[in-house]
């Protein structure tokens, strides 16, 4: 079993992908705690959602109220709305957490 961060999977996401397509599991760390699995998809799965059905799957997620899907375009004004305050810099701090991982 491979084993990456988050940041080496973001970087290298292809590569990981042909490994798990050639039969191999992936390990994903978040700073260093396993946090996730990337296995290859097993064709028995029945819970596997093929691609022809899923326009059919989304409906019927939508039409239960567990999913509402977007329209694709941001409110009018949304660039020159005011931004959420920060004082703490919390923010800035997990973008800079997330960016140092495992370095």
């Amino acid at each position: 079993m491979l084993r990456t961060s988050i940041t080496e999977l973001k970087r290298s996401l292809s590569a990981y992908l042909r490994d798990v397509k050639a039969g191999e599991e992936v390990l994903i760390t978040d700073r260093g705690r396993p946090i996730a699995r990337l296995v290859p998809v097993d064709d028995t799965d029945s819970s596997v959602v093929q691609a022809d059905s899923m326009e059919e799957h989304m409906a019927d997620l939508e039409q239960r109220g567990l999913i509402r899907r977007g329209t694709g375009k941001l409110p009018e004004g949304f660039w020159d709305m005011p931004r959420p305050a920060d004082p703490e810099g919390l923010v800035r701090s997990a973008v800079s957490l997330d960016r140092e991982e495992d370095h």
